[in-house]
């Protein structure tokens, strides 16, 4: 009964490419066309931030230029998209277009992404919005990435475990040092979820990482609040060439 219901659905509502809306043999997929566009990263990548980088791994921890001049307050990092062209066009349908549903295909890429990073028993948590911000956009698109990455890997979700304590000005032109200045005491652990990651490897999702100046800030938010280690995941990273 239930695949004469889905079979029904299909024909009345066919799966179509989440990129260019042509039809697709599958819900939340890219055609062929919309695949070889868009920038997905592989290959040897920066342990850090997980930048495409050249060359070969050779089996030591490698690091792009960034992440030498200014080292992450976490322990990994990785990304699943270069914030360029149709990566960065769905990041900003996700964001800002009213597209939550780009989130399960996105937390999919993420988690194939994440591999190396996983760990027994990890917390996985997503950069909060500040409230004023969650009511204007009605959903906070790293707490969806957050819920999709954790139905692929299994591991459990705390949407609420960090809060945004006051609004902050968009990082967009600031320098480095700006955005961490802007971004300081900005977001803290809630007490009622502290519990959670006493003692705890954390993954903490995003949608985009640029300087890494909001994830720094949470980063330091989770330490201090007990976390063992903490791992980043982001859906797009932004770099200079992009």
């Amino acid at each position: 009964m239930w695949q004469q219901i889905q079979t029904a659905i299909e024909t009345v509502y066919p799966p179509r490419c989440l990129g260019c809306g042509d039809l697709v043999t599958s819900d939340f997929g890219l055609c062929g066309k919309c695949w070889r566009d868009t920038p997905f990263i592989d290959g040897t990548v920066c342990d850090s931030c997980g930048v495409p980088l050249p060359g070969a791994r050779d089996g030591h921890r490698i690091e792009c230029d960034d992440c030498m001049t200014h080292p992450r307050p976490w322990s990994d990092g990785r990304a699943a998209l270069l914030y360029t062209g149709r990566a960065r066009r769905m990041v900003l349908a996700l964001k800002h277009g009213d597209r939550p549903e780009l989130a399960r295909p996105g937390g999919l890429w993420m988690a194939r992404s994440a591999a190396p990073l996983l760990r027994p028993n990890m917390l996985i948590a997503p950069v909060p919005l500040h409230w004023s911000r969650l009511l204007r956009r009605r959903y906070n698109q790293s707490a969806l990435l957050a819920q999709s990455v954790g139905r692929q890997t299994g591991l459990p979700v705390c949407p609420d475990l960090l809060v945004r304590e006051r609004a902050t000005p968009m990082l967009e032109g600031m320098s480095t040092t700006q955005r961490a200045e802007t971004l300081a005491n900005a977001i803290s652990v809630h007490p009622r979820r502290r519990h959670r990651l006493t003692a705890r490897k954390l993954l903490l999702i995003d949608d985009v990482m640029t300087s890494g100046a909001t994830l720094s800030a949470a980063t330091w938010a989770c330490l201090d609040a007990g976390a063992d280690q903490v791992f980043v995941l982001v859906l797009a990273r932004v770099t200079r060439e992009a």
